[in-house]
């Protein structure tokens, strides 16, 4: 067993917590709610397709929901969650774009070439166009399809753009981050442009007004135009509560109490997204969609808790394998749900969206083999036990192989460097470098960081390369079991090499300075012709030099005044 150095927290203050004892993940402390009698005459079957509003919040910490024991206040969430059925063996990816390319694909990263790191603005990369996605799916199946908020999934050519992958309309950015009022990114110095988009077009004349409410009106707007007798998919992807730490400043002052400012304001940024989910859910009961809907809310991946996130019990952060990065909040809300107001310990994965929401949709499955994703509304909905036995975190051949590691360690048949993690049954492997491994409190002092901040921290894992944890008993990867149980990590590890005979090449290009916003009018938008897209996904390479256009003088202004507004941004933020 590992052995842990204790720094600044005895195990007393650690049990004052509450979260040491195993009984956490027993069911019966989440009881169940008494099933109203009037669910039980609901109809086996849906009288029509339903409508479908899938919610997702951007590096929401595990922690950070009001039923998860958090100090803020999200009531929406909680009574939706209450009502409905709390996922609480629900699993994401632990970045941005992965977790959204499985949503909209039903596949592992693996088999779409994003198993590596993120979309970058400057790369001329995007998702697969080969990949029939979710929205076009339900196109298919006769819905209406709208996507709001934070896209992430490439946009180097028209072909890439939201309005091109299956929605109807799209408002919303398509970089990872943007400033919540005036939806500038600045993806390195001095390489700034606006984002935010209406369809194929640049948004300019909405700068200034909060993201949150920006896209909480929209949805309302989306759902008085449209008639509920028309089924209808509404795509919800908050830029809350990634960074910069931005809000209006009365969510602020609710908070005024916690010390430390970092989680002040992400507390601010969260009970903000909270009253926006509020607003939706009227907007679906007075246009009269809600009696025939199913809201579904997940988060992306783990909270950075050096930006005020939380994941606390669970080890490690955003960006990492452990279960604070990829275990996510989610919850499913319907008047259509057979078997109300309870907590679900069925296995879920986010990839497991497309199948389930084409299948409530009525749709056709049978083009699109291969899918990673299972139908887990059965689970969801009657309580019955998942399909789903195993997960494929990832395996990313590209990111920093361990120093440590080998296929020696790996039985002869996995390279342990290799960064790789799966799940299959209770059982959950990790090799290579899983990232950032500490387990974090909630930052609710003026000083954090500081040193005595580092709850605990393993003594013995900087020479390691493999870990197998038993995640149903340790949902805090405290207890390492590798050296006990060999024979499970073995079998793990055929699982990745089985996983990995299925991958296909990564898909990460180098940069190219055409898709400077300078280039674009100001803006971050699709920089590539026809004739070059081809020319890339040809050879593989990027887009040469001699297709660069000469930045002009009236640029070179642009770009120092944006320069200057950075600045003074960073100060204000």
């Amino acid at each position: 067993m590992a052995v842990y150095a204790l720094t600044g927290f005895s195990l007393v203050s650690l049990l004052s917590f509450g979260y040491l004892s195993w009984d956490w993940m027993k069911p019966s402390l989440v009881a169940d709610v008494a099933m109203d009698p009037m669910e039980k005459s609901l109809p086996p079957a849906f009288t029509r397709p339903p409508h479908i509003i899938f919610i997702l919040t951007d590096d929401q910490g595990y922690h950070d929901v009001g039923y998860h024991g958090s100090d803020i206040q999200t009531p929406t969430l909680d009574r939706l969650a209450a009502e409905g059925v709390k996922l609480e063996n629900y699993y994401i990816q632990p970045i941005c774009t992965p977790s959204r390319s499985q949503l909209i694909t039903g596949r592992y990263q693996i088999h779409t070439g994003l198993q590596h790191s993120i979309i970058r603005p400057r790369q001329p990369n995007c998702l697969p166009l080969d990949q029939v996605t979710l929205p076009q799916k339900l196109q298919e199946a006769g819905y209406s399809t709208h996507m709001v908020g934070k896209w992430h999934l490439g946009f180097y050519k028209k072909e890439c753009l939201p309005t091109r992958r299956g929605f109807d309309t799209f408002l919303g950015s398509l970089t990872g981050n943007v400033d919540y009022y005036t939806y500038d990114n600045c993806d390195g110095p001095g390489v700034c442009g606006y984002d935010l988009h209406e369809g194929e077009d640049v948004a300019w004349d909405q700068s200034g007004k909060y993201s949150t409410f920006l896209y909480a009106q929209r949805v309302s707007k989306i759902l008085a135009s449209h008639s509920p007798k028309e089924p209808i998919f509404i795509y919800v992807a908050f830029q809350a509560v990634h960074t910069p730490l931005q809000s209006p400043k009365e969510y602020i002052y609710r908070y005024r109490s916690m010390g430390n400012v970092a989680r002040r304001k992400y507390a601010a940024m969260v009970t903000c997204m909270d009253e926006a989910v509020k607003n939706i859910t009227w907007a679906l009961k007075k246009y009269g969609y809600y009696d025939n809907s199913v809201i579904v809310f997940s988060t992306d991946n783990g909270g950075q808790t050096f930006s005020g996130g939380s994941n606390w019990p669970l080890r490690g952060r955003k960006g990492t394998y452990w279960e604070g990065g990829v275990r996510g909040i989610g919850f499913v809300h319907s008047p259509l749900i057979k078997r109300k107001r309870r907590t679900s310990w069925a296995l879920v994965h986010i990839t497991d969206w497309y199948p389930t929401l084409v299948s409530l949709a009525r749709g056709n499955l049978s083009n699109v083999p291969g899918l990673d994703g299972y139908n887990v509304w059965p689970a969801i909905s009657e309580g019955k036990e998942s399909p789903r036995t195993e997960i494929l975190h990832n395996i990313d051949p590209l990111y920093n192989h361990a120093k440590y590691g080998s296929l020696e360690d790996g039985f002869g048949i996995w390279n342990t460097a290799v960064q790789a993690s799966i799940r299959v049954g209770e059982w959950k492997l990790l090799t290579g470098d899983p990232g950032y491994s500490d387990w974090i409190p909630p930052q609710t002092l003026t000083n954090f960081p500081g040193s005595w901040w580092n709850l605990e921290r393993l003594t013995d894992g900087l020479r390691k390369s493999v870990w197998l944890f038993n995640i149903t008993a340790d949902p805090y990867e405290r207890y390492d079991l590798s050296d006990q149980r060999p024979d499970v990590v073995r079998t793990l590890l055929m699982r990745l090499v089985h996983y990995n005979q299925t991958a296909i090449p990564v898909r990460y290009p180098a940069e190219n300075p055409r898709a400077h916003p300078d280039f674009n009018g100001g803006a971050w938008g699709p920089w590539a012709s026809e004739d070059d897209a081809e020319e890339w996904e040809g050879g593989g390479k990027p887009l040469k030099s001699r297709n660069k256009k000469k930045k002009c003088k009236i640029c070179k202004l642009r770009s120092f005044f944006r320069k200057l507004n950075t600045r003074l941004m960073s100060n204000r933020i």
